[in-house]
Parts: C-alpha cells; sequence; structure tokens
C-alpha cells in the first residue's frame, strides 16, 4: 500500500512558483509584459528599445520616468546567453544526432573547451 509523504511547509500558503527575478531582452521591453511582470512582484531587468526612450523624452515634463535596469544583472545574462549560443553552433550537441557515445563526448568536449577559452 502507498503512504503518503508529509513536506513541511517553511511557511503558511502554498509554496511560491514563481522566480525571483527576470531579465529579458529589448523585445519584452512593451508596457503590457512590465505590468504582467510587476503584477506578479518579480524584479525585471529589461533594457528599454531606443525608440521608447526617445518618446519618454518628446513628451517633454508629462514624461514618465524611466524603468530600472539593473546593469550587472543584464551582463550575467548576455553571458549565460553567449554561452548557450556557443554549444548551438555545434548542432551535434544540439540534436544528439551522433551514433556513438564517444563521438558525442568528443563533441562536448571541445565546445567546452571553446567555452571555457572565452
Amino acid at each position: 500500500m502507498l503512504e503518503k509523504i508529509r513536506v513541511p511547509r517553511l511557511g503558511p500558503g502554498r509554496p511560491r512558483k514563481r522566480p525571483d527575478s527576470v531579465a529579458a531582452d529589448k523585445g519584452y521591453s512593451n508596457g503590457p509584459c512590465r505590468e504582467y511582470v510587476r503584477r506578479r512582484g518579480i524584479r525585471h531587468t529589461i533594457p528599454e528599445k531606443i525608440d521608447s526612450q526617445a518618446a519618454r523624452l518628446r513628451k517633454g515634463s508629462r514624461r514618465s520616468r524611466p524603468p530600472g535596469f539593473g546593469e550587472e544583472q543584464y551582463k550575467k545574462r548576455n553571458t549565460v546567453e553567449r554561452a548557450i549560443n556557443r554549444l548551438k553552433n555545434s548542432r551535434a550537441v544540439a540534436t544528439r544526432y551522433d551514433k556513438r557515445g564517444y563521438v558525442f563526448l568528443g563533441t562536448v568536449t571541445a565546445a567546452l573547451v571553446i567555452w571555457l577559452r572565452s
């Protein structure tokens, strides 16, 4: 017979299912995306588009303040994204079409060496 395993909670209510913060690119800098993230209580690092900056500055004294931007967090996001893109350059790693395990291991090793050199 199966027994239920009880997992103790650290606090009242349901466990948190959302991230503490989000780092996205300029494609997500529109108002509805920012409002959604704010409404959920998630801190975000999203750079503002150049045309959005120009429109905000064009409003003059009626303009709103620029959205917050964590430069250090965005640098970390960019580093991770570049590393993933380098791994994607090796299609054998991304699609695992290698038939032999040692060939796949060699491809992964080569990709890691390239990543560690940069």
